[in-house]
């Protein structure tokens, strides 16, 4: 059941001021005028259906707060939610597993919104050695087993520069989102040591690899995420699969090797 407190028009407004919009810029990329996006955003006028998911389109608002959007003007919520083991999700489940196996030996995760890991190919177990068991438990969240003093940070080679990184994705979620959940963990993880000062450090480079220390000797990876082109399912639309690919011929000769 999808619940809001605030009027249609502040929800509006507060997904105008997240993308850092005017009502004139707004308005514009819309094509609608000014004064009658004024009136929306203070309750004068009531949006329609089509005016609401227009603007929804134009501001990039997510599926989840697209629904909820529409509850709050009085509407029924247009996109559907399921659990990704729902039979109408079996094609893209399907999808899923092609793409994880795929990425064998190398190492793939498929995320939710909030970073917990719903599939992976278990391609490489010695990346989790050592990890406390409370951290292996379901649901597995992919943040705290990165940077988390039990997880694999102790291990990590240069996880300033990594954690960094993935703060500063998670940082760009929540700017993005506005999910209080992942306000939460953005809380939680920036107090995990070993990153010094992250909001005072430059944005980092788009590709961050991942040196790492385990059994199989050092080993460096580059991630590239892949997402959903054009989903009509809440679910599949806040998915992403993280595939983990060797950053040097050494890591992907060790890897190759082990998989013998």
């Amino acid at each position: 059941m999808i619940q809001t407190s605030q009027p249609v028009g502040v929800l509006l407004r507060d997904w105008r001021q997240r993308r850092r919009l005017t009502q004139l810029d707004l308005a514009l990329e819309a094509d609608i005028s000014p004064r009658h996006l004024s009136f929306v955003e203070t309750g004068r006028s009531q949006p329609s259906r089509e005016m609401l998911l227009h603007l929804s389109q134009e501001l990039e608002v997510p599926l989840r707060e697209r629904n909820a959007l529409l509850v709050a003007g009085g509407f029924a919520p247009m996109f559907m939610e399921r659990p990704l083991n729902d039979a109408a999700l079996a094609a893209a489940r399907k999808a899923i597993d092609i793409v994880l196996e795929a990425q064998k030996p190398f190492p793939a995760v498929a995320l939710d919104r909030h970073w917990n890991i719903t599939a992976t190919n278990n391609a490489l177990p010695e990346l989790l050695e050592g990890v406390t068991p409370d951290l292996l438990q379901p649901p597995m969240n992919a943040l705290r087993l990165s940077l988390h003093p039990g997880g694999v940070a102790p291990r990590i080679v240069n996880l300033a520069e990594w954690r960094s990184h993935l703060l500063h994705r998670l940082r760009r979620q929540v700017e993005r989102t506005g999910d209080a959940t992942l306000e939460d963990l953005l809380t939680e993880v920036s107090d995990y040591p070993g990153g010094g000062d992250d909001k005072s450090m430059e944005e980092p480079s788009v590709l961050v690899p991942l040196r790492i220390r385990t059994s199989l000797g050092p080993l460096s990876f580059l991630s590239t995420t892949t997402v959903f082109g054009t989903p009509m399912d809440v679910t599949l639309s806040e998915l992403a699969i993280e595939m983990f690919f060797p950053a040097d011929a050494a890591t992907a000769q060790a890897v190759r090797k082990a998989r013998q």
